[in-house]
């Protein structure tokens, strides 16, 4: 069963970061690249950044470049989102993902986990 349990959400003011983690289990993790997605209030579920499996290439969305870095550690199975500068705009419930580093997301094996929430305040 693939699991992907997402952390790190929160509360936080224009200006500050947060970390997110996505632990996994249930696949090969260090086969997929994998990445974010983010679903705000009312929007459409969009990709956010991706990371591949072994050489640290990664994509990142046009909205979050210079702002966001994502990490993985294949030995824990876990992927990371680290982000500064947050805006009230970044607000969303964010969920982890597979993907391509032509900027393609899709759900891990039917599953995008239960996300964690990330609130901006202005």
């Amino acid at each position: 069963e693939v699991q992907l349990q997402a952390s790190g959400g929160g509360l936080v003011q224009a200006g500050g970061s947060l970390r997110l983690a996505c632990e996994t289990s249930g696949f090969t993790f260090d086969d997929f690249p994998l990445g974010w997605v983010r679903q705000g209030p009312g929007k459409e579920r969009i990709g956010v950044a991706c990371i591949g499996t072994e050489d640290g290439n990664t994509y990142y969305a046009d909205s979050v470049k210079g702002r966001f870095t994502m990490s993985r550690d294949n030995a824990k199975k876990t992927v990371y989102l680290q982000m500064n500068n947050l805006k009230p705009d970044d607000t969303a419930l964010y969920s982890c993902a597979a993907c391509t580093l032509g900027g393609d997301f899709y759900d891990v094996f039917g599953s995008w986990g239960q996300g964690t929430l990330v609130t901006v305040s202005s």
